[in-house]
């Protein structure tokens, strides 16, 4: 190899080598931090910490032995469509204009991030509006519409509320966003409030809540309430807390399931928390493996109901490919369980804003592009 040749064979190696460097620059901060100080003391104290992690209620198996190969066979073999025939259609939220006192609106804004309007008061659960639910921007499941409208579009936003630290829940550019244009405290469970100071979030601006704790943001209150999940954005699991989450005002009131299997803690949430307006209910991303961190629909369902709420607005699907279920399928299966159980149910398209006391007729819009 001439001298020529071996200059121009480093430089490649030095240019690939730069590029996997630029690719993976953000690599570090998404996998956030692990808890360490008063926070991790904190973190020890709490009821569902035990043996160096945190615990379900309801012990449950995150992935059993058989999960992983069962559900790589499907992968390659599987004939459901995972993705829709179409385009999905979305929805651009008019969110400026005034808030009424006595008020409830719901607008979905995809898979789980969704803004509640209660009594004048604003509330962001879960928010990602990245192109990919990952920790690199270039692989991992991408997004199947657009968010309805830019993140620097949104009104005043009162309170961001996170239910655990998954990719599709916490996202770091979100986060980053919000941090920017919006003056609204975080709501997280114990230890995420980690993650989003190594992303910049000042402590002032940080709520940490374990199970059955409040805080209130102008006259709205919001508990952190139990969840039967798992956390993690490295290889270990459950160094954070998962929660589902009740917002309460003077009169009117929502439950929030974030991720969850189904267990009998919603009939407690129910009876003392209950009963809700509306409920915004897990509904997809679930497979016969693993049974106890996701609930299928008809579990939805049965959530719903165990939580006393009036309206079931199904959330954690048609936006990213997480499961081996057709893409329609717990949107079917929901309508169909509803209509046996006597469900008032609502299905918005993304961005569609709801009104809870003026209620669209279900319109299957999926069933075209399904």
């Amino acid at each position: 190899m001439g001298k020529t040749t071996r200059v121009l064979a480093v430089a490649a190696v030095a240019a690939a080598a730069g590029g996997v460097a630029w690719a993976l620059r953000d690599l570090p901060a998404q996998l956030g931090a692990v808890p360490t100080g008063a926070r991790a003391e904190r973190m020890r104290r709490s009821p569902q910490f035990g043996e160096g992690r945190f615990r379900n209620s309801v012990p449950a198996d995150i992935l059993p032995p058989h999960a992983m190969r069962n559900a790589f066979v499907e992968l390659l073999t599987g004939k459901e469509p995972r993705r829709p025939a179409g385009t999905i259609p979305v929805v651009r939220p008019e969110l400026g204009g005034k808030l009424t006192p006595d008020g409830l609106h719901v607008t979905w804004l995809g898979h789980s991030t969704a803004l509640v309007e209660i009594e004048g008061v604003r509330v962001l659960f879960d928010p990602v509006w990245s192109d990919r639910c990952s920790p690199t921007w270039f692989l991992g499941p991408k997004r199947m519409h657009p968010m309805p409208l830019p993140i620097d579009e949104l009104p005043r936003i009162d309170a961001v509320v996170i239910s655990h630290d998954h990719y599709d829940h916490l996202d770091l550019a979100s986060i980053r966003a919000l941090l920017r244009t919006q003056q609204a405290p975080f709501l997280v469970p114990l230890g995420v409030g980690g993650h989003l100071e190594r992303w910049g979030v000042p402590r002032e601006r940080l709520v940490e809540l374990d199970w059955e704790e409040q805080a209130t943001v102008k006259g709205v209150r919001l508990t952190a309430t139990a969840a039967r999940h798992f956390s993690g954005r490295r290889f270990a699991r459950d160094g954070t807390l998962w929660a589902s989450w009740v917002v309460k005002g003077a009169q009117r009131s929502v439950f929030y399931t974030g991720d969850s299997g189904y267990f009998d803690g919603y009939k407690e949430i129910g009876a003392q928390h209950g009963p809700f307006d509306a409920s915004l209910i897990q509904v997809g991303a679930y497979n016969d493996a693993w049974p106890d961190i996701h609930m299928k629909p008809e579990d939805g369902a049965s959530a719903h109901l165990d939580v006393q709420a009036g309206v079931l607005i199904p959330l954690h699907w048609c936006t990213f490919n997480l499961a081996l279920h057709a893409w329609s399928e717990p949107v079917e299966r929901l309508l169909e369980e509803s209509a046996a159980r006597d469900i008032t149910l609502v299905v918005p398209r993304p961005g569609d804003r709801v009104d809870i006391d003026v209620l669209p007729a279900v319109e299957p819009w999926w069933r075209p592009i399904a």
